[in-house]
């Protein structure tokens, strides 16, 4: 599968992704706007599929990358944002020393250099979750950082 990027001026961005047999383009305007649009040979027309506003994209975009769900293990599948930066859940397991903690007592920025983006507390998500935020037994954590703020996060969950 080969990825093209290119700029449109005036308008955005334009990614074009082969895929076996069609080509999907995604139109992403400087509004938010995105369009989706399908080829199915490189001397086609490109016909539009769908288009979206900025925040159904960003939605859908989560619930393809596994924010909402994640079908495999933690430990067989990674989420990797541009740099090489992971996206990772970790569960709060009974008997975790972070349990009862709040972010800022826990200090986990400053011990592994990992940044917890959101929190999900049974249905509820806590995106964003303040210093004050108190962790508890089988909240999972969504974390943000390098291959080693992840292993070092990982080493402080079971101390």
């Amino acid at each position: 599968m080969t990825i093209t990027e290119s700029d449109l001026p005036g308008v955005g961005k334009k990614f074009e992704i082969e895929l076996r047999g069609d080509d999907m383009i995604v139109v992403i305007h400087n509004t938010g706007k995105r369009e989706v649009f399908r080829r199915a040979d490189p001397d086609a027309d490109s016909e539009k599929v769908f288009e979206f506003s900025d925040d159904l994209a960003r939605t859908i975009g989560s619930i393809i990358e596994g924010a909402y769900f994640q079908p495999v293990e933690p430990e067989t599948q990674e989420t990797t944002l541009p740099g090489g930066i992971l996206l990772e859940w970790y569960e709060l397991q009974p008997g975790s020393p972070l349990i009862g903690e709040t972010l800022e007592s826990a200090d986990i920025g400053n011990r592994t250099g990992i940044a917890i983006v959101a929190i999900q507390r049974g249905d509820e998500v806590i995106d964003s979750p303040g210093a004050g935020t108190t962790l508890r037994e089988a909240d999972t954590l969504i974390g943000v950082g390098t291959p080693e703020n992840c292993a070092a996060f990982e080493e402080i969950l079971t101390e």
